[in-house]
C-alpha cells in the first residue's frame, strides 16, 4: 500500500561541503558516512536553480503557506557573499507569490562579518550559531585543525550579531552536549550571549557506537540537562530552550518543537552540493550511505522524495516505533528519540529504542515532576474536579498548565512568524524582556482566553503573528510596563484583547499606542457583568472569539447589554444555590462570556479557549443560561484536564464523546432536577465505566463523577 504523502516543509541546502574548523564530534566528517569527500566543494548555480524550482512546485502543489530553507554545510559562509546572494535571489524569485520563504543559515560564526550580515538583512536570513558553552567547553571539540581555539572568533561574531542593526537576524545558539563539561557554566556562557533561543543537542551516537558515559553513569545526559533546566527555571526561563520547551509542550498535550522528540512526522529533506536529495543529516552517524535516496533535483520532484521509504519511515508516529517504545508511558513526549540514534547493525536497523532511552525517560520524568505537566498522574484537586467539589484549586492548576502550553505555542510561532515577521519580532523581543524582569503583563498575555485560539490558528497559517503586539499592548500599557507600542490595525480598529478596541480612522496597517489612547477619543471599552462573586467581561469584539460551534454576535446595543445584566445575576444565583463548589471554581476560572448568535437551543459546545471563556446565546430564561454556562465550564475544564492527564485511549472517539457528555450532564442535571434525565445520564455513565479504553486514571475520574451525585 502506498504511504500518504506528507509535504516537505523544511529543506536543508548544503552550499559548501568543507569546513574551516576540525570539530572532532562532527557527524559530517567524523562519523560513518563519508560521502562529503566525493562531492563538489561549492554548490553550483544549476543545482540552486533546480532546487528552487523543485521547492516552488512542491509548495504550490500542496498550497504550503510557508517553507523553510536552511543554508548549511560544511561551513556555509565559505561559499562567500556573492554565491550566497545568488542563492537567496534564486529562492526568492521562484517562491515569490507561491509560498513565504523562511531563510536561515547555520554557521560556526568564524567568517561572520558585516558584509555577510548586510546581505542577510537584505534577504531576511536568520542566523543560528554553534557554541558549546564557555571557553573550556567550546574548545573541547570546536577547534581549528592545528588545535587553536575558535572561541574568541565566535564571541566576536555574536557581538556583531547582537548589534541593533542586526539583532533581528539572531536566531539562537546550538550547543552540542558533552557531559564532561560543567552544565551550569556552559549554560551561563550561552545565556550571557543573550540568545533568542538555545538548542541543546545530544551528540550523535548509535547502539554500535554508543555515547560517552563516564564511569558507567546511568543517565549522565539527563543529569546534565536537568542541572541546566534548574538553572534556567530559577532564572525565570529568560529565553526559550527548545528541548525543555518541547518536553513541557508534549507533556501538556501540545506539539513537539524539535525533530528529536515527539511523534510528529518528519518533514525535512537535504540537498547536497551535487544536487542529490538526502534524508536527515543525522543519519550520517548510522552507516555509510544511510542518508542516501538515489534521487536528485535534476530528475526527481519533491513529491517523489517525500514518498521515499526512508522519509516515510520517520512519518509513522507511534506505529513506526519499536515494540519497547510503543509500550513506554513517556512515548508521546519522547517519540522514540532521534531516528538515527535508534540504529543497531545487528539486522534490527532502526527498530530499536534510542541509544539515549534511559536519559530521555529520566529527563521527561524529571521535568514532569517539576512542572506537573505530565500525563501520568492527576493534577492537584483531580478528584474534586471529577466529583464537582473543586473550590477553584484544580481550576487554578489547570490555568497555570494552559499558560505553559500557550507559551510553548508562542515559541513555535517564533520559528515561522509569517508575513508579520517584523511586527512579531519586535513584540516577541519586548515580551521576552518583560519576562526576564518577571513582569506580570506576560502572565496576563498568556492567560487571556483567546490567546491560545489565535496561537493555534497562527501556526496553521490562518492568523497573523503580529497580533502578539495587540495582546502585549493590552497587558502592558495599563500596567505601566510600556510607554508605547506598535500594534496591528484590523478593519479600522486596533484591538486590545480583554480591554476594548480603538477606532483608528487610518488605512495604515499599524498604529502606535500609548496609555493615554485608552479611554480617549475613538475608544470602545468592553462591558462587564458582575454578580455576587462573579466578574466577567462581556466580550463582543475580540477578533478570535469565534471559536464556538455557532457564530458570535457583533457589538451589542446598550439594551442588549442591559438584558445580560438582568438575567446573569439570576442564573448565577441558581448556580450558587444548586452547585456551590462549581460556582467557586467558575468564579476562580471564568474570565469572559461571549454572546453567540441564535436561540438558546441547542447548547453550544466548548470553546478552544477552555473554561476561561464561555459562549452563551441570548435568553430571558435564567435556568437555561445557568445550564449553558455550567455546561461550557465543565467541558472547558475537561478539555484542559485532557492536556495533562490521559483518561482514555484517544483513538476511541466514542469514549471521548461519552466522557464529555456525562461530565457536563452530571452538573446540569442538578440545576433542573428531572428523574428521566438523571436516569439517562446514569445509563451513559454505566456505558462509560465499562469501556476498556479508559485508563486507570480515567476510571478514577469516572468514579468521581458518579460520586458527585449522578
Amino acid at each position: 500500500m502506498t504511504s500518504p504523502l506528507v509535504p516537505l516543509r523544511q529543506l536543508v541546502l548544503k552550499v559548501h561541503s568543507r569546513c574551516d574548523l576540525a570539530c572532532d564530534h562532527c557527524y559530517v566528517y567524523e562519523h560513518a558516512d563519508q560521502s562529503w569527500s566525493s562531492r563538489p566543494k561549492v554548490i553550483s548555480d544549476e543545482v540552486v536553480s533546480w532546487t528552487a524550482l523543485r521547492l516552488a512546485e512542491h509548495a504550490k502543489a500542496h498550497a504550503l503557506p510557508s517553507v523553510q530553507v536552511i543554508l548549511h554545510g560544511g561551513e556555509p559562509l565559505l561559499a562567500g557573499p556573492a554565491r550566497l546572494r545568488r542563492i537567496c535571489e534564486e529562492l526568492r524569485t521562484h517562491l515569490d507569490g507561491v509560498s513565504r520563504l523562511d531563510l536561515r543559515i547555520h554557521t560556526n560564526g568564524i567568517q561572520l562579518s558585516r558584509r555577510f550580515l548586510d546581505l542577510f538583512a537584505e534577504f531576511d536570513v536568520r542566523v543560528g550559531i554553534s557554541l558549546d558553552g564557555d571557553r573550556a567547553a567550546n574548545d573541547l571539540h570546536r577547534r581549528y585543525s592545528d588545535g587553536r581555539s575558535s572561541h574568541d572568533r565566535v564571541l566576536a561574531a555574536l557581538s556583531l550579531l547582537r548589534q541593533e542593526s542586526y539583532r533581528h537576524l539572531y536566531a539562537g545558539l546550538l550547543c552540542t552536549i558533552d557531559v564532561r563539561n560543567d552544565p551550569v557554566a556552559a549554560y551561563d556562557a550561552l545565556a550571557a550571549e543573550d540568545p533568542p533561543r538555545i538548542d541543546f543537542l545530544l551528540p550523535h551516537a548509535t547502539w554500535d557506537d554508543p555515547p560517552l558515559r563516564p564511569d558507567g553513569a546511568g543517565t549522565p545526559y539527563a543529569d546534565w540537562l536537568m542541572a541546566v533546566y534548574d538553572r534556567w527555571d530559577a532564572q525565570g526561563r529568560p529565553m526559550p530552550v527548545r528541548l525543555f520547551d518541547s518536553v513541557i509542550s508534549t507533556l501538556g498535550g501540545g506539539p513537539s518543537l524539535t525533530e528529536s522528540m515527539g511523534l510528529a512526522p518528519a518533514d525535512v529533506v537535504v540537498v547536497e552540493t551535487d544536487g542529490t536529495f538526502e534524508q536527515a543529516d543525522s543519519l550520517k552517524t548510522a552507516f555509510d550511505g544511510a542518508p542516501g535516496t538515489g534521487e536528485d533535483v535534476f530528475r526527481h520532484s519533491l513529491d517523489e522524495v517525500a514518498l521515499h521509504p526512508g522519509i516515510t519511515a520517520r512519518q509513522q508516529g507511534l506505529a513506526g516505533l519499536s515494540e519497547t517504545c510503543r509500550s513506554c508511558p513517556v512515548v508521546r513526549s519522547c517519540g522514540g528519540g532521534l531516528y538515527a540514534h535508534r540504529y543497531r547493525g545487528d539486522g534490527t536497523d532502526f527498530d530499536n529504542p534510542s541509544v539515549y532511552c534511559t536519559d530521555l525517560e529520566a529527563l521527561i520524568r524529571s521535568i514532569d515532576a517539576r512542572t506537573g505537566a505530565g500525563a501520568g498522574r492527576p493534577v492537584e484537586g483531580f478528584d474534586a474536579l471529577a466529583d464537582g467539589t473543586d473550590d477553584g484549586t484544580a481550576v487554578r492548576e489547570l490555568a497555570g498548565a494552559r499558560q505553559a502550553v500557550t507559551r510553548e505555542l508562542l515559541a513555535l510561532i517564533d520559528q515561522e512568524p509569517g508575513d508579520d515577521a517584523e511586527l512579531w519580532a519586535s513584540a516577541w523581543r519586548t515580551a521576552l524582556e518583560l519576562g526576564r524582569r518577571g513582569s506580570a503583563p506576560v502572565a496576563a498575555l498568556l492567560s487571556h482566553p483567546y490567546t491560545r485560539v489565535w496561537a493555534v490558528r497562527c501556526l496553521d497559517g490562518a492568523a497573523p503573528a503580529g497580533h502578539l503586539a495587540a495582546l502585549l499592548a493590552a497587558a502592558a500599557l495599563p500596567a505601566g510596563a510600556l510607554d508605547r507600542i506598535t500594534v496591528p490595525v484590523r478593519d479600522g480598529y486596533a484591538h486590545l484583547p480583554g480591554l476594548g478596541r480603538l477606532r483608528t480612522e487610518t488605512t495604515a496597517p499599524t498604529v502606535d499606542l500609548t496609555p493615554d489612547r485608552i479611554d480617549g477619543p475613538g475608544w470602545e471599552r468592553l462591558r462587564w457583568l458582575r454578580a455576587d462573586g462573579l466578574e466577567v467581561a462581556l466580550d463582543d469584539i475580540d477578533p478570535y472569539r469565534d471559536c464556538f460551534d455557532r457564530p458570535v454576535r457583533g457589538r451589542l446595543t446598550d439594551a442588549e447589554v442591559a438584558q445580560w445584566r438582568h438575567v446573569l445575576p439570576q442564573a448565577w444565583a441558581l448556580i450558587r444555590r444548586a452547585l456551590p463548589r462549581t460556582a467557586e471554581a467558575m468564579a476562580a476560572g471564568v474570565r469572559v462570556i461571549t454572546p453567540l448568535v441564535g436561540s438558546a437551543d441547542p447548547l453550544p459546545t466548548a470553546a478552544g479557549a477552555g473554561f476561561a471563556a464561555l459562549g452563551a446565546a441570548p435568553t430571558t430564561d435564567p435556568v437555561h443560561l445557568a445550564s449553558e454556562l455550567v455546561r461550557g465550564f465543565r467541558l472547558g475544564a475537561l478539555d484542559a484536564l485532557l492536556d495533562l492527564c490521559e483518561l482514555y485511549d484517544e483513538s476511541d472517539t466514542r469514549v471521548g464523546e461519552l466522557l464529555a457528555d456525562v461530565y457536563a450532564r452530571a452538573a446540569t442535571d442538578l440545576l433542573r432536577p428531572d428523574p428521566e434525565a438523571a436516569r439517562r445520564t446514569r445509563a451513559r455513565l454505566d456505558e462509560l465505566a465499562a469501556a476498556p479504553s479508559l485508563t486507570a486514571l480515567g476510571r478514577r475520574f469516572v468514579d468521581g463523577v458518579r460520586r458527585g451525585g449522578v
